[in-house]
């Protein structure tokens, strides 16, 4: 017998010329996973209840036929976007600037698919009716669901924010394990179901190797087309320089992030820059980038949470963005950004099979370059290797996961970030 599954609720609601018009009635419907178990729906309002293959999918359609003529809005193809942990902190903030066209522009409607867990579902109902009433007009569709295979169909953007938080007396390395099952098992259903030119980031944490797994799992799809995410690193550390220098933020540049998104990340102020001149000479205080710099970017999460009592939300979407925003535009002259991507045949000698996060580089079409010639003194070259071997270590814990045979887990320094595990 099929264990028993829990259920959400479906509505369409179309959009004429402008009003709003309920098409059909809330419908409850059972979830659907691909062909393991008969899929039923069971309708309102006394409609007969029939079968559908979307059935683990609340939707929201609108109809732009009218609406789209009346007010000469092109006819752009929408863009799909997967977020996972869809019902969390991050993609509460995320969300509406994903609806407003705050990340992929005025002119790109967007489909919003958003995946949860049968404890979520509920919340996430909650953040989609929020969605319908601030009334985006870039929002085309809401979809929602537990199952991977059924919410990345056909993504063109998957934001993989959902992860496992720490329990109390958690191991680090059993922390790998689960929620390296949890992209492993997304890493299948993308390969399977989205877009061939999907664009992945990974947020949820160890997001390096999560990311790893991910791809691992995703054989049919380029490696280059994942990614996870140090741009709040990167953010972290450019606002400190910024300060330090008492200079706006936008005079800051080249600030790269290198190595593992925790406490063994190396901010590099080597290769900064304020205006034309390299950080090091605005700043003339090497002490202060080796004592205080690198440590506070490093832990200002656990600062932000020392404050506020909650981890760090608003900043972690909005680094979210800016990570897209990167890749679906120019990279300023002179400039480039930072974020954990596939090592293999890199120039800085990482060790292959590894994401690691480096200075890069975008022509706007999604795509990336890792930029060259940076330089790397013995400081920066130490710190570099401790989180390459952070990672090689990370790696050998989840071999399971991704096909590897023989390694052996030597986890034990916890230098997960605080308020992120």
């Amino acid at each position: 017998m099929a264990p028993a599954t829990p259920f959400s609720c479906s509505k369409q609601i179309a959009v004429a010329g402008g009003h709003a018009r309920l098409v059909r009635p809330p419908a409850c419907v059972l979830p659907r996973l691909r062909q393991r178990r008969p899929t039923r729906i069971f309708a309102a309002s006394g409609n007969t209840a029939t079968a559908d293959s979307k059935a683990n999918l609340r939707n929201l359609t609108y109809d732009l036929s009218e609406a789209s003529a009346s007010n000469g809005e092109s006819q752009t193809k929408p863009i799909k976007v997967a977020v996972s942990g869809a019902a969390g902190q991050i993609s509460n903030h995320l969300l509406f600037m994903l609806a407003s066209g705050q990340v992929f522009g005025p002119n790109a409607p967007i489909i919003l698919q958003l995946l949860g867990s049968e404890r979520s579902i509920n919340a996430i109902e909650g953040v989609s009716m929020e969605l319908e009433d601030s009334l985006y007009p870039l929002l085309r569709e809401i979809k929602m669901g537990i199952d991977p295979i059924e919410v990345f169909e056909d993504a063109d953007w998957a934001l993989l924010i959902g992860a496992k938080p720490r329990s109390k007396g958690m191991e680090r390395a059993d922390l790998l394990d689960v929620n390296g099952r949890v992209f492993a098992e997304q890493g299948r259903a993308l390969n399977e179901v989205a877009s061939r030119d999907v664009k992945v980031v990974v947020v949820g944490n160890p997001c390096n190797t999560n990311a790893l797994i991910a791809m691992e799992n995703a054989p049919d799809l380029p490696p280059k087309n994942f990614s996870a995410l140090t741009r709040l690193d990167q953010n972290r550390a450019r606002f400190q320089l910024a300060v330090k220098a008492g200079v706006p933020f936008d005079k800051v540049s080249r600030v790269a992030v290198w190595g593992n998104h925790s406490t063994t990340q190396v901010p590099d102020w080597v290769n900064a820059r304020i205006g034309d001149t390299p950080a090091s000479k605005v700043i003339d205080d090497e002490a202060w980038f080796k004592e205080d710099f690198t440590p506070k970017v490093a832990t200002r999460g656990a600062s932000v949470i020392q404050k506020w009592g909650r981890s760090s939300g608003a900043s972690t979407a909005g680094s979210i963005a800016d990570h897209v925003r990167s890749l679906i535009q120019p990279t300023p002259e002179g400039d480039c950004f930072s974020m954990a991507i596939s090592t293999d045949g890199n120039p800085y000698g990482i060790a292959d099979g590894l994401f690691y996060s480096m200075p890069c580089t975008s022509t706007g079409n999604g795509d990336y370059d890792i930029v060259p010639g940076f330089e790397v003194d013995e400081w920066l070259s130490s710190k570099m290797k401790a989180s390459e071997e952070e990672l090689i270590r990370e790696k050998e814990c989840v071999a399971h996961l991704i096909g590897l045979e023989g390694a052996a887990c030597a986890i034990t320094e916890d230098t997960m970030l605080p308020g992120e595990n």
